[in-house]
């Protein structure tokens, strides 16, 4: 590849200043939000993609056809000062500075007010372009005590430093939740935390690439990392911080934030490809809402694996199996009864004896071989097939009308899109591109995220009242728009809870809020009761919480499937649901205001040396800490707590611990070490068997430790409605005062919605009686 060390800076364009550089490349350098800059480069004055689907700011969301790359709608685009100076040109806003350096060209970005860059470009050779391909890189200096998180959906430790990671997807059944690399999305985002704070960087390019956060070694450059693509445009957003909430919430907002699913998502659900796999599909799923009454396991949806859809053991997209199905209506009509939604497997490739290829390639609604103008042919699990196109406007049409008729008129009520990490590896496949047709390999995972899209808009349109649930596998950033993800495929393995831990943290702070890990592990043999219940206990702290297996063994994963550990399981289960207002609450702000609800231990407390080394806990919001057994045998658990006024209350007996200390706790099966912090006020409801809001009548709120000052948010509303931002649902705003040797407890509420619940009960652990205040805008009492 060509270094490019020279620039001539040739002046403004709006909010950038320009420069040219050798080779045919051009550059702008410019601020498109107080906190946010942007670098954007053009080779031969052109783009190799002129548009996107992952940038979405101001809450817009792009079309089908993409943004334009030049698109600066949405974004503050504040005005900046440059100044030339002796070989420089800067930059400078109201909060962002950008020194650029001609030769050897390169960038420095300073907040306001500060001597030192966060963020600096390698000062040897920072970009290089290649005139042979469409490759391009970016260097820039790290230092040696910098943490790197991020990089979306990636297997291994929490701190990133030191390693390399492909920008790819593919489909990693079982893969190493700590060696195994690419995985399902394609998410090019890097958070660093260091010395000068916090700050990220997002390269808006969708091709495949390589981050290298300090794998690579080399005399001549010092300390660096980099982010080098095969193909593509360099479109890098800057994240000043300069704390870890600022990044991630400014990415977050960046790409359109995120979706607020139905409260029933938030139940335990169940599925297994077995069973809908299985010759006696219909009965299995019968006798599974059986057990679930018998066992008393709260359970809220079933997904349905595949299997329905197959004919002579090969899967056929809208096609029902009516051998194992005689009435596919009936069978969901008799789960929607139970209270279990019903949610569909749907995957994107179309079998070469598909019965219905024609009415497809007939609107040529197929990814093409741009040589042949033939469907790309792609391998998948039961043969070679063709994937649907969701950049063409009739293949779309096509799709939408068999999610329509095949599944949500029978009675599903969403769709889970998998496999669609599109293993296209034809170089000459393309993309119809909604009239501009484009090389595939330049925007492979926008294919999940129109896929994505699609299911989400259909859902809407289908009941426009409620709000929809989609579910992906893969997808580039923006996703979660459009709802929830997982960390996919993952093994039936005591190192998979380890490392599915700081997979989900990183994926948290990434942008995906609304995630989980499929319980007890997908694919390998099936758990033993120990491992089982450990898996349940850790998976019940995550938005997504579903039971999904494939054995190799054959065995099916269920609640019940090892008798000594159902008490347990039942119990971790259920403090799940006695928890919900709280992660409803927390759900909730994660859509307002671009919070992750499940987070590292230094998102919460960054000035404590030692939340930055934990990579064995998490935070559930901004009160809870939990603490899963992660290891065979063990019956107690340690954990090195957070500083914090106060200390800290373990949930089940009320002890207190310090921060700042290990605690060391006793863990039996069942009861995963779950610690308050001191000064939280913590809602609980009680422990039924589905989510309700019509019949969630009680409430409790428990204040932990001294709640002097202390402030709380409570969200409620009828578990679906779509006018949640609109004032339908009901924002309760808690306050604790004190009054003497007490503390009075205020609540004002402001919104439509009238819960089923009316008193808020008062409980105190740890710290002075409370005393209920007084209660404005809704028909809710306090009761000490």
């Amino acid at each position: 590849m060509k270094a490019l060390t020279r620039a001539r800076f040739i002046g403004r364009d709006g909010i950038y200043a320009v420069f040219e550089l050798d080779h045919g490349v051009d550059l702008r350098i410019g601020f498109v939000e107080d906190d946010v800059g942007r670098i954007l480069m053009r080779r031969d004055g052109g783009y190799r993609l002129d548009r996107g689907w992952s940038v979405a700011p101001g809450g817009s969301d792009p079309s089908y056809e993409g943004r334009g790359r030049d698109d600066l709608s949405g974004f503050a685009c504040p005005s900046a000062d440059v100044e030339e100076g002796e070989g420089t040109v800067t930059l400078r806003g109201a909060t962002l500075r950008a020194v650029v350096t001609l030769e050897p060209f390169g960038v420095a970005w300073y907040r306001a007010g500060e001597g030192v860059p966060f963020l600096q470009d390698r000062r040897t050779q920072a970009y290089f372009v290649s005139r042979k391909t469409h490759a391009f890189s970016h260097f820039v200096e790290r230092g040696g005590d910098e943490r790197h998180y991020g990089v979306g959906d990636k297997a291994g430790p929490l701190d990133r430093t030191g390693r390399r990671f492909r920008v790819d997807a593919v489909d990693p059944c079982g893969f190493d939740a700590e060696l195994s690399d690419p995985l399902y999305k394609m998410i090019p985002f890097l958070l660093v935390a260091g010395p000068t704070g916090a700050h990220g960087v997002y390269y808006d390019n969708l091709a495949t690439a390589e981050i290298d956060v300090g794998a690579t070694i080399d005399n001549y450059h010092g300390l660096f990392r980099s982010y080098r693509a095969d193909d593509g445009d360099l479109d890098a957003y800057v994240f000043a911080g300069p704390g870890v909430p600022d990044v991630v919430r400014a990415f977050s907002r960046l790409t359109g934030g995120h979706a607020f699913g139905p409260k029933w998502t938030l139940g335990f659900a169940t599925t297994s490809m077995a069973i809908a796999d299985a010759a006696d599909a219909d009965a299995r799923i019968a006798d599974f809402v059986d057990r679930c009454a018998e066992h008393a396991i709260p359970c809220d949806s079933f997904h349905f694996g595949s299997g329905y859809t197959m004919i002579g053991g090969r899967r056929y997209a809208f096609h029902w199996n009516h051998d194992k199905f005689p009435d596919p209506a009936a069978t969901l009509a008799r789960l929607n009864a139970a209270g279990l939604h019903p949610v569909a497997n749907l995957k994107p490739c179309l079998l070469d004896d598909h019965p219905r290829l024609s009415e497809v390639t007939g609107v040529g609604g197929l990814v093409t071989d741009g040589e042949t103008g033939k469907p790309a042919v792609a391998q998948f699990w039961d043969g070679l097939g063709y994937h649907l196109d969701f950049t063409n406007r009739q293949a779309r049409d096509w799709w939408r009308n068999g999610i329509e008729t095949a599944l949500l008129t029978p009675g599903m009520v969403s769709v889970w899109n998998d496999n669609n990490e599109y293993e296209i590896w034809d170089e000459d496949a393309v993309a119809a591109g909604d009239g501009r047709p484009f090389p595939q390999t330049l925007a492979r995972p926008a294919q999940a995220l129109l896929m994505t899209k699609l299911a989400y808009e259909t859902q809407a349109a289908w009941a426009p009242d409620k709000r929809p649930y989609t579910i992906t596998r893969g997808g580039p950033a923006g996703l979660w728009r459009y709802g929830q993800t997982w960390s996919g495929d993952n093994a039936t393995a005591w190192k998979t809870l380890r490392f599915n831990l700081t997979q989900g943290l990183n994926m948290s702070l990434s942008g995906m809020f609304d995630i989980g890990h499929d319980v007890g592990g997908f694919h390998g043999p099936s758990p033993g009761p120990e491992l089982l219940c450990r898996f349940v206990e850790f998976c019940s702290f995550w938005p997504r919480f579903v039971m999904n297996s494939w054995n190799s063994d054959g065995i099916t994963t269920l609640p019940w499937m090892h008798p000594e550990v159902i008490d347990p399981i039942r119990e971790a289960i259920r403090l799940r649901y006695r928890l919900m207002p709280y992660l409803y609450t927390r759900m909730w702000r994660a859509a307002e205001a671009d919070e992750p609800v499940v987070r590292p231990l230094f998102y919460d407390f960054p000035e404590d040396p030692g939340a930055a080394t934990t990579e064995d806990a998490f935070m559930l919001g901004p009160d809870l800490l939990v603490a899963p057994v992660l290891e065979p045998g063990a019956d107690s658990r340690s954990v090195r707590l957070p500083e914090n006024p106060g200390g800290w209350y373990l949930f089940h007996d009320g002890t207190h611990h310090a921060g700042g200390a290990v605690a060391t706790v006793a863990a039996p099966l069942g009861r995963v070490p779950l610690f308050v912090r001191a000064g939280a006020l913590l809602p609980l409801a009680a422990a039924g068997l589905r989510v309700d809001p019509a019949t969630d009548t009680e409430r409790e709120l428990v204040a932990y430790g001294d709640v002097e000052g202390a402030t709380a948010l409570l969200y409620d509303d009828n578990g679906d409605t779509t006018g949640w931002r609109d004032g339908a649902g009901l924002v309760t705003s808690i306050t604790a005062v004190r009054e003497g040797d007490a503390v009075s407890v205020s609540a004002k509420a402001t919104g439509r919605y009238q819960p089923a619940w009316r008193s808020l009960r008062l409980r105190s652990v740890g710290g002075p009686p409370l005393r209920p205040g007084t209660v404005e805008g809704a028909a809710l009492t306090l009761e000490a």
